[in-house]
């Protein structure tokens, strides 16, 4: 088929390998512009727009794909279909009417749930036992589009938002490829999404990654799970009086029973013999791995070498002391 791509992230990646490797006819692939990246602030290209460029094929990047300009250059090359994953704008009723056949989006969740940006992250951060993906019929309104296929897949108890995301990205490549394939004979079934059921999974920002420790250990657990890698479960610790706390990024963190007790949330209750730990409302949280600011990523074990706290010593959170 002659297909028009559009995605930005690394989750579109395998989505766009798998085309290629099927032999269909990607006549552009569409992406975001070149953002700075890093502490240098250096054009960085984005993922999808690596991957196109090894395969040697066409690519647009529109700042507003929507432009006039641009409906015009997606228009030029007729398409099949388009194929749309994790690219980051919403499209128009003129974009969406460019493909022949309509488009098609692979999203990481299984809708109704978990419309919107982050919906891997928000899974596990709400405890879900489970999630998939779904191929949708694009409409107007984000995520809203009827259902063509789903795959579902139980969330491992370690298993961080990164980890699986890329299980995800997979199995909608395959998922799109069969999808494809039935496309090819004839007309898409499709079952129009139930409304009353949607959630909204929205974008996350640095700020979230604060850690409220006056919760449940499992629900912490869960919450550093689902900011890793971005925007990262975060909290401040005082080290030293009068000096400012030192933000730790925890990436990694297990859970212990422990009967509750008048401990403070957040009270560092473990940091001895490698074993760095502190107390949540109904247990404790065990970090296995952190990133201290301005530090690299390492072993609770080894932070510990370096870092001797005082009895008492306690991680803060929602709120940093002044």
């Amino acid at each position: 088929m002659k297909i028009l791509f559009m995605g930005t992230a690394e989750f579109a990646v395998p989505s766009l390998e798998a085309l290629t490797s099927a032999g269909h006819t990607l006549v552009a692939v569409v992406t975001q512009p070149d953002r700075p990246k890093g502490r240098s602030h250096e054009l960085a290209m984005s993922a999808v727009k690596e991957t196109a460029l090894r395969h040697s094929l066409p690519v647009l990047q529109p700042e507003d794909v929507n432009d006039a300009n641009s409906v015009e250059a997606l228009a030029r090359d007729p398409s099949d279909v388009a194929i749309v994953a994790a690219y980051g704008q919403k499209l128009s009723p003129q974009v969406l009417a460019i493909p022949r056949l309509g488009c098609l989006n692979v999203h990481a969740s299984l809708l109704p749930k978990y419309r919107g940006a982050a919906p891997v992250a928000w899974a596990i951060i709400n405890g879900e036992p489970e999630t998939g993906v779904t191929v949708m019929r694009m409409a107007p309104r984000i995520d809203a589009g009827a259902i063509v296929a789903q795959d579902r897949t139980a969330i491992s108890v370690e298993e961080t938002a990164g980890e699986l995301e890329h299980r995800l990205a997979q199995m909608g490549a395959r998922l799109l490829l069969g999808v494809l394939n039935e496309l090819a004979k004839g007309p898409l079934p499709s079952i129009p999404q139930k409304r009353g059921e949607a959630t909204y999974a929205r974008r996350l920002l640095k700020e979230d990654g604060l850690i409220n420790w006056n919760q449940s250990a499992q629900k912490v657990s869960s919450f550093i799970r689902g900011m890793t890698p971005w925007p990262g479960a975060f909290a401040f610790l005082p080290m030293r009086p009068g000096a400012p706390p030192l933000r730790i990024l925890i990436t990694k963190a297990t859970t212990r029973e422990q009967a509750q007790d008048a401990a403070q949330p957040g009270l560092v209750t473990a940091a001895s013999g490698g074993t760095l730990a502190a107390q949540a409302l109904d247990g404790q949280v065990v970090i296995v791995r952190l990133k201290p600011a301005g530090g690299r990523e390492m072993t609770a074990a080894e932070f510990l070498r370096g870092h001797k706290l005082a009895p008492g010593s306690r991680f803060t959170g929602p709120e940093p002391p002044e």
